[in-house]
Parts: C-alpha cells; structure tokens; sequence
C-alpha cells in the first residue's frame, strides 16, 4: 500500500506519528520549561535518534506524516529531521500545533507542508492554558493568524471526539476566540481570522491536508458536489446589517 491507494470511499495517506503529548498534563514538548513547573519541558515520544529512523522509513516508502506536535520543540525536532531528507509528491502534515515560536514559521511556510489546526481548542484550553505557558508566551498560542499571513497552508480540524465535529464551532472560535455564549473579546484577539480565511480553513484547506484539492474543497466544475447548504448567510450579521470581520 502507499499514498494514494485506494478509491473514492476508501485511501491511503499519511503516515501517523506523535512527537509529544498535550499541554494538560504538561507532557507537550517545550522549549521553555513551563511557566507553572519550572524544570519541566515535558516529554518527546522518542528520541531524536529513534524518530530520524521512523521517519527515514517513512520517507523510503515515498509516503508523508502526519505528526503530532503541540509544543514548539517537538516541532523543531521534527523539523530538523523533515530538513535532511527529500520531499515526497503529497504533503506532511502537522497536527494541532498550539504553542509555535516565530522563527519555527517561515520553516513551515513550504508548499510540501501543511498545519493541519483545531480553533475549537482556543475555546477549551483558556485560561489555564496561559498558567502553562505564562503571559510573555501567551502570542505563541494557537497563532492562526500569524501563521496564514506568513503563508504557511492551513486546513481546519475539530480533533473530534475531544472537541464537537461541527465545524461551524470550529469556524466560530477562529473568527471570535471564545465560546458562542460568552461575549467577551477572545483570547489573544491579535490572532482572530477573518470570516473568509475560517471558512478556507475547513474547505479547500481541508483538502490540501489530504492532497485531495483536485477533488474536492471548492465549488468548481468537475469536483465532487461535496457542499452543504445555510439557511443564514455566514458572511451577514443580520443584527447590525454590516458584513462579517475580523472584529466580530
């Protein structure tokens, strides 16, 4: 089997890795010891040796990843390993990536790459989440923003059964940062998308995550009739009369 097999229902893809753990427990792998446990990074699922060999294995099958990395370090580190050996034809992926420093994102922004996110966990993971972090990290946070303006591809996920699967929670927390009931300003608003860029996340953005943008993610000719149909316009606030932004 290799990348691509299969049919319309059914496809191989990805190779699935994890290279750390979750924020949570404090098992994410960081860069920083947390801001709540000094002392602690938390904890790589392999060792840089041992995952070279994983991937390496991967890449003599000239099929791609799909990693779990929640901490900027278990990235760097797969990173590092991604950056020794030669691309394949469809995309790595990688998964969640909450915490991510700046100097990591001009290193994803490869058209070879994608950040394959879940907005919903702006929602789950605040306030305590900055307890782990702290305050001078906080901009490291589900930096979606950042990330689309830097030209890195983005496809959005609800990391379902953890998080709801509908993806309208999903596009809410991106363009809001909070949760439908609430009517604060959101959690590190500097990252709020706009409506457009949330509803690229979970359409064409969804299909580049699995090489599938010939197929599928846009309403075009040729392509599967894969839609699904609102009673409300999502780009209209009806309230205020006024199109939807960034701010709303």
């Amino acid at each position: 089997m290799y990348t691509g097999y299969g049919n319309e229902k059914l496809q191989i893809e990805a190779i699935k890795m994890f290279a750390d753990g979750a924020l949570g427990r404090r098992t994410a792998l960081l860069s920083e010891p947390y801001f709540d446990a000094p002392g602690e990074f938390g904890e790589a699922m392999h060792d840089q040796a041992t995952l070279n060999e994983m991937v390496k294995e991967v890449r003599n099958h000239m099929m791609p990843i799909a990693m779990h990395t929640i901490g900027d370090q278990a990235l760097e580190n797969i990173l590092e390993i991604l950056e020794q050996l030669p691309k394949v034809k469809h995309r790595d992926r990688f998964i969640h990536l909450s915490v991510i420093r700046k100097d990591l994102i001009q290193r994803l922004a490869d058209p070879s790459r994608i950040a394959d996110i879940q907005p919903r966990f702006v929602v789950s993971d605040y306030p305590w989440v900055k307890e782990r972090l702290g305050e001078k990290r906080e901009a490291n946070l589900y930096a979606w923003k950042t990330l689309l303006s830097s030209g890195v591809l983005c496809a959005g996920g609800s990391d379902a059964p953890v998080e709801p699967v509908n993806p309208l929670l999903g596009i809410h927390a991106s363009i809001t940062r909070r949760e439908p009931s609430q009517s604060n300003g959101g959690w590190n608003e500097n990252e709020k998308i706009s409506m457009m860029d949330a509803i690229k996340l979970f359409t064409i953005g969804g299909a580049y995550a699995t090489n599938e943008e010939h197929l599928k993610g846009t309403i075009t000719r040729g392509k599967l009739a894969d839609m699904t149909v609102y009673s409300n316009d999502l780009f209209f606030n009806g309230k205020s009369g006024r199109s939807i932004t960034n701010k709303s």
